[in-house]
């Protein structure tokens, strides 16, 4: 156990992992995790694709899915036999010309198209660099179908109320921790949450400088946050 979760792990504090990790499904992603030395189980993992299944089956619709091939056996249990809508997620080098014609193809034929995406994420952080997210593709969609795409994952403000509800916790009760300002900090201070920012990961300084968004904290890495909550604890 890394003892950043050992000191959480040690408290009386809830401890969830909200990612909008979309090129693993839930068990690899935490099968990553506890390589690092992270002592964590799926159920405090929350991710968009279980989010997206829920409402698929909710609301009867058959997906046609652009997502990462890992991601997939989360959509088992989901009828995608002539899709009524589209679910997009971070499919990566899968976003290629025929996959995303083919996805405008489904949605501009369907008489109310919907269009699904598994978080709105401009870029992240890769070991070799930046890399495109989700969100940049969601948006060509959006213009060329003349829709509105409903996001499932961070920051929509009902995937963090999920996470609320899951630990019964009130809105003021959390903290969120992130790098990404808008959709990590912005996102739960919409929902009522204090959020602080980490110097790392897709981090840019420009952020502490922000037009609409301010973190309630900006610390230099995650360690240094779980300082900072533990000795305000005591």
């Amino acid at each position: 156990m890394t003892p950043m979760t050992n000191g959480l792990k040690a408290s009386d504090l809830q401890l969830r992992f909200c990612t909008n990790e979309t090129q693993l499904n839930r068990e690899a992603f935490v099968d990553k995790l506890k390589r690092l030395g992270f002592d964590i189980s799926v159920s405090e993992v929350f991710s968009p694709a279980p989010a997206a299944v829920a409402i698929l089956k909710e609301r009867g619709y058959r997906p046609h899915l652009l997502v990462y091939d890992g991601l997939l056996p989360e959509f088992d249990s989901v009828d995608t036999t002539n899709p009524n809508c589209v679910v997009i997620g971070d499919a990566a080098e899968k976003f290629s010309y025929q996959n995303l014609n083919e996805a405008f193809r489904v949605l501009i034929g369907l008489e109310k198209p919907v269009l699904f995406s598994l978080g709105q994420g401009r870029y992240y952080k890769e070991t070799d660099g930046l890399a495109l997210d989700v969100g940049a593709y969601m948006k060509a969609l959006e213009y060329a179908c003349d829709l509105k795409a409903e996001v499932v994952g961070k920051p929509s403000p009902i995937f963090f109320q999920s996470v609320l509800n899951d630990m019964r916790l009130q809105p003021h009760e959390a903290l969120m921790i992130g790098d990404d300002l808008v959709n990590d900090v912005g996102g739960a201070q919409h929902c009522g949450m204090k959020g602080v920012q980490v110097r790392t990961g897709k981090y840019r300084p420009s952020d502490e400088r922000h037009s609409t968004v301010t973190a309630d904290g900006t610390v230099d890495d995650l360690a240094q946050a779980v300082d900072m909550i533990l000795k305000q604890r005591h």
